[in-house]
């Protein structure tokens, strides 16, 4: 992959606060990084970042700009989905998460890595020496991730390596029967590992989306699942399981390594990880450590 030197900041879907994008830019910047935003990122148009064919213009311009080594979105929010079908083949990585799932998704479709990653808020605001920012901006440079953590009680233990696909539930579920949905890349790829986290969805939400994916036959061409946060979604007693235990029973058919509780999501401790490249996944039972490894 090319060396990323000049990055270009769009908002292809909720309005934010244009300090953000100030107060990212300088850090970027002072890292060594050549950065501008696209013409209509600082826009508003009701809750989405300036009209659709104008946050469409900017995602193609930052494609077709062969200055541009990397395109950085400002923020998640929503708006993909009412332009994702008009994005022109993507070439370069993009970098975000949340609604951002649809672009990482057409890349994995087009054979692009792409980069889950947090956005202008979180590199605005975190502290220099916060793990997720040490994180970036070691990926940006081109080196090589290894993350652990703690197992979780209800990992599934082995190893498994395939190309990381995924990003946020919902995103991925509004995509299922489009020629972008989960199926296509698949069929694209050899049993790749899918990651998922979501925020602010009903326990029966996310049962519902997880039945899709078994049922469309996703989760049984996976080498590995990585479960990461689902923030603010509250486990429903009347489902008789909490929510990772509502995922789990959804793979219970297949035999590949589960990781539970990855520190990626809706949440500050989100640290970057490659969508679309090859990875290595290593779950361990209770008292031992999970594990995820990118070169």
């Amino acid at each position: 992959m090319k060396s990323i030197v000049n990055i270009r900041i769009v908002s292809p879907s909720g309005v934010i606060d244009s300090a953000y994008i100030d107060e990212a830019v300088t850090r970027l910047r002072a890292w060594g990084y050549i950065v501008n935003a696209g013409a209509h990122a600082r826009e508003e148009w009701g809750r989405f970042a300036g009209r659709d064919e104008d946050r469409l213009a900017d995602i193609v311009d930052a494609l077709n700009d062969l200055s541009v080594d990397a395109i950085l979105c400002s923020r998640g929010g929503y708006g993909l989905q009412r332009i994702i079908d008009r994005v022109p083949t993507i070439t370069k990585p993009i970098i975000g998460f949340s609604d951002i799932t649809a672009l990482h998704q057409k890349a994995a479709i087009d054979g692009c890595a792409t980069l889950h990653s947090i956005m202008c808020k979180h590199i605005a605001s975190l502290p220099e020496e916060s793990e997720p920012l040490i994180a970036l901006r070691k990926v940006l440079a081109g080196k090589a991730l290894k993350y652990t953590w703690d197992s979780h009680p209800l990992n599934r233990q082995g190893k498994a390596e395939g190309i990381l696909v995924g990003g946020n539930l919902s995103v991925l579920y509004g995509l299922q029967g489009t020629p972008l949905g989960l199926q296509q890349a698949i069929k694209n790829l050899k049993n790749p590992i899918l990651l998922i986290e979501d925020v602010c969805e009903k326990h029966y939400h996310i049962d519902r989306m997880m039945r899709n994916l078994r049922m469309s036959g996703v989760l049984a061409n996976l080498s590995g699942l990585v479960v990461g946060q689902f923030s603010d979604c509250e486990d429903d007693e009347l489902m008789n399981s909490s929510i990772y235990e509502t995922i789990k029973e959804a793979v219970a058919d297949y035999d590949y390594p589960i990781l539970f509780n990855a520190p990626i999501g809706h949440v500050e401790h989100n640290l970057p990880l490659w969508l679309n490249r090859q990875t290595t996944i290593r779950s361990g039972s209770l008292g031992g450590q999970s594990c995820i490894i990118q070169h």
